[in-house]
C-alpha cells in the first residue's frame, strides 16, 4: 500500500511545498471537470472507467475470460439471492470511489448497503467484495491502482482471477486495513469472508461441470 504519511512528510520538507500544493489543487480541479464530463458522455453500450484523470475504454474479452467471469457470477449470485444476503453486480455496475470510477467484473454489496439502492441508480458506493478477471490489457491496473484503491477504501475482500493459469488469488483486509493474501491456488476450496457461508471449489471457477455441481450444492444447502 502507498505510504501517504511518508509522502506528505517528504513534501513538507521542501521550501516549495505551498507551490506543489497549489499546482496539485489546480490539476485535481481539472480532473474533476473531466470526471463530470465522463459521467455525461458514458453510455450503457461501452465498458469504461475513470482512473487518475484518464478515461479507460475496455476492449472485447477472450472466451476464457467470459467463461470464468460467468462461472463466478453464477455461483455468487445464486447463493446471495437464495440466502437473501444482498446484491451482486456484473461488469456494468460502476462503483464511484473518492477519485476514480470502476466497473469491476463482479461486485457484491451486503444487504445493509443494497437495501438503499434505487432502480435508476447509476453510481454505487464501495462494495464489500470485488472480483476482477485478468486480461492482458487490465492486469496492470487490477494489480496496481485498483488493488491500492480497493484497499484504501476498505473493501473487505478482493479476488483476482487468472483464466490463463486457472488460478485465483483471494485478498482479505487484515487488522491494519491492508490486504493479506489468504489464498493463491488452482485447487482446493475458497471461503469468502464478505459473503457469509459462501465456500466453493476453486475448480468450479474454470470448469463448467464442476461449476454446475457446486451450483446445485449451494442452492440445495
Amino acid at each position: 500500500m502507498f505510504d501517504t504519511e511518508k509522502y506528505i512528510s517528504e513534501v513538507l520538507t521542501r521550501p516549495d511545498a505551498v507551490k506543489i500544493l497549489n499546482v496539485l489543487s489546480e490539476k485535481l480541479k481539472e480532473e474533476q471537470r473531466k470526471r463530470h464530463q465522463f459521467y455525461n458522455d458514458i453510455t450503457e453500450q461501452e465498458k469504461a472507467e475513470f482512473i487518475n484523470g484518464e478515461i479507460i475504454i475496455h476492449s472485447p474479452v477472450k472466451k476464457m475470460h467470459n467463461d470464468a467471469n460467468a462461472n463466478v457470477f453464477m455461483l455468487i449470485n445464486a447463493y446471495v439471492q437464495f440466502k437473501k444476503l444482498g446484491f451482486v453486480g456484473i461488469e456494468k455496475i460502476m462503483i464511484s470511489l473518492t477519485r476514480n470510477d470502476y466497473e469491476p467484473d463482479i461486485c457484491f454489496f451486503k444487504k445493509e448497503k443494497s437495501d438503499s439502492f434505487k432502480r435508476e441508480q447509476v453510481l454505487f458506493p464501495a462494495p464489500d467484495l470485488v472480483v476482477e478477471v485478468l486480461s492482458k490489457g487490465t492486469a496492470g491496473n487490477d494489480r496496481g491502482v485498483k488493488f491500492n484503491d480497493y484497499e484504501s477504501h476498505e473493501i473487505q475482500e478482493y479476488w483476482i482471477v487468472n483464466p490463463d493459469e486457472q488460478v485465483i488469488e483471494q485478498y482479505v483486509l487484515d487488522s491494519d486495513k491492508k490486504y493479506d493474501l489468504k489464498i493463491k491456488s488452482d485447487s482446493g476450496f475458497l471461503e469468502s469472508t464478505a459473503i457469509e457461508g459462501f465456500k466453493i471449489k476453486i475448480k468450479a471457477i474454470f470448469d463448467k461441470e464442476e461449476n454446475l455441481m457446486e451450483l446445485n450444492r449451494l442452492i440445495g444447502s
